[in-house]
């Protein structure tokens, strides 16, 4: 872009442009307030229902079952049901937006 002189300012559109940009930058300097003026920031608090305080303390995992079920998988011997997965894709898409 050419620097045409401003008939009625005598800036350049140039120059407009940087002190356009320079008040941008006052203002959004004047708007950014220290740490000691912003409000006290707290972290976020989850409190779980006392029947999951319940379900959580009483909840066992089991390893010897979850080994036999990979050790099934890889060998090809734990049974699948593919009607049943899909219809269970179906569900969770309509639940998630589809």
């Amino acid at each position: 872009m050419t620097n045409i002189p401003d008939i009625m300012g005598g800036l350049t559109s140039a120059q407009k442009g940087k002190n356009i940009n320079s008040k941008v930058s006052e203002q959004a300097a004047s708007d950014i307030k220290p740490a000691a003026e912003t409000s006290t920031q707290t972290l976020d608090q989850v409190s779980l229902s006392p029947e999951m305080t319940k379900a959580l303390e009483e909840a066992t995992f089991d390893a010897a079952k979850v080994a036999n079920i990979k050790e099934a998988i890889e060998n090809g011997n734990y049974p699948l049901d593919s009607r049943k997965i899909a219809e269970n894709f179906v569900a969770l898409e309509r639940l998630i937006g589809g």
